[in-house]
């Protein structure tokens, strides 16, 4: 990390209302009355404002200046478009933002009126993710999504006109009723729009979802019979890579493809261990303290106290303040820096945490790789094809002292 992206921050802000429920999601949003929305952009602007306070309370390094701003969700673009140039306009009061920071905005497809749209582009987005999941009307209608391919295309061309370019679509293999077949077809409408950057995720089913309550107990409201087994799952993540390689959009990260120069910044900020705020309904931060502060030099994660949305707006404290020793730093870096194509560097772990701490992840590199999971050569280390389907369990052997899955923040999860 050089000292110039040390002094830059990133903002996440949680958005957390939705219009409707995926059956899959486990992500503390929901289905809230309008009303909230205006007592929770309040709140919002209260910690943005107190921000800098809490920094110096602590005694961590807030950087002022801002090079990557993510409202993500939920559905950010259900704000009204005062809340929307309010919750900016405090933004910019409080921190600098660079002439070319990144400006990103999850959007539902079909969930963004005119004015929404009007306000997005006079706030500065940039940048725009849609939550597409798929492009076959009967499997988004099946997961809980409220679109059709036709209102895709129409968003992608009201985006385009409005001059929103920089466009991520999500796709999810793995979907209750998705074929091979419907697998390629939603592939080939993504490459046809024409995007720069694609996410694709593997379903991962958590117990806590409708679909993964019905999974359990055996029933069939959400289709939960019709979705594909593990195997199925990791063959159309590997039909993902190729077409999308084809296609000129390079896998850079496990679940993240792009044109060259598309990369998400702000995502490259998770994962490179930058510091990044986050504010609002179940967010992280990570904020470093200055290293003649204290000996460890931790890390923050900075958290709230509750997914909840009541208990949230109503918490006189909340955030959780977490510091993490360099063990669970190292943790961190290695589970973090695996998850990009790029991998890790093992002469920059050795020169932040020193030869000694960084030996004994060595070994287990060194055995992954004889079962074909990692790839090391030229002091690099990156998972395998193989490596990809199976990191959780690559990951896993990196955790020792501290369970840093358990640090992951929402807007990171896959």
């Amino acid at each position: 990390m050089t000292a110039d992206q040390d002094n830059a921050l990133g903002i996440y802000i949680s958005i957390p209302f939705c219009r409707s429920k995926c059956t899959y999601c486990n992500f503390a949003s929901g289905v809230y009355p309008a009303s909230e929305h205006a007592r929770y952009v309040g709140r919002l602007v209260g910690d943005l404002e107190s921000a800098g306070v809490w920094a110096g309370q602590i005694n961590v390094n807030l950087p002022r200046r801002v090079d990557s701003v993510y409202l993500g969700g939920g559905t950010p673009s259900l704000l009204a478009p005062d809340l929307i140039d309010h919750l900016f306009t405090t933004i910019r009061a409080n921190f600098h933002f660079d002439v070319d920071a990144e400006v990103t905005v999850e959007c539902a497809p079909g969930q963004i009126a005119d004015e929404t749209l009007d306000a997005l582009v006079a706030a500065g987005v940039n940048r725009v993710s849609l939550g597409v999941q798929s492009f076959i009307d009967r499997e988004a209608q099946s997961s809980g999504r409220l679109h059709s391919r036709a209102i895709v295309e129409d968003d992608l061309r009201r985006l385009r006109a409005a001059g929103i370019r920089n466009i991520n679509l999500d796709l999810i293999a793995g979907l209750a009723g998705q074929t091979f077949a419907s697998w390629q077809e939603s592939l080939d409408a993504l490459i046809g729009a024409g995007v720069p950057h694609a996410s694709v995720y593997m379903l991962e089913v958590d117990e806590d979802s409708r679909l993964g309550r019905e999974m359990l107990a055996g029933g069939v409201r959400y289709h939960a019979e019709l979705v594909p087994n593990d195997d199925a799952i990791a063959r159309m993540y590997t039909q993902a890579i190729d077409s999308l390689a084809t296609a000129g959009l390079a896998q850079y990260e496990i679940s993240n493809f792009c044109l060259p120069g598309f990369a998400s910044r702000h995502n490259l900020r998770y994962w490179q261990r930058r510091p990044y705020l986050g504010l609002g309904l179940d967010a992280s931060s990570m904020l470093r303290a200055p290293r003649s502060s204290r000996a460890e030099i931790p890390n923050v994660l900075r958290a709230t106290t509750s997914d909840d949305l009541t208990a949230y707006l109503g918490a006189s404290q909340p955030l959780e303040t977490t510091w993490h020793s360099p063990a669970s730093q190292l943790e961190e870096a290695w589970f973090l820096g695996l998850r990009l194509n790029a991998g890790v560097r093992v002469a920059d772990l050795q020169s932040e945490f020193g030869l000694s701490a960084v030996t004994p992840a060595l070994e287990v590199v060194s055995r992954l790789a004889e079962e074909g999971l990692l790839l090391s050569e030229g002091g690099v280390v990156r998972l395998t094809a193989r490596g990809q389907l199976l990191s959780n369990d690559v990951f896993q052997e990196f955790l020792g002292l501290a369970n840093v899955a358990e640090l992951v923040p929402q807007q990171m999860r896959s």
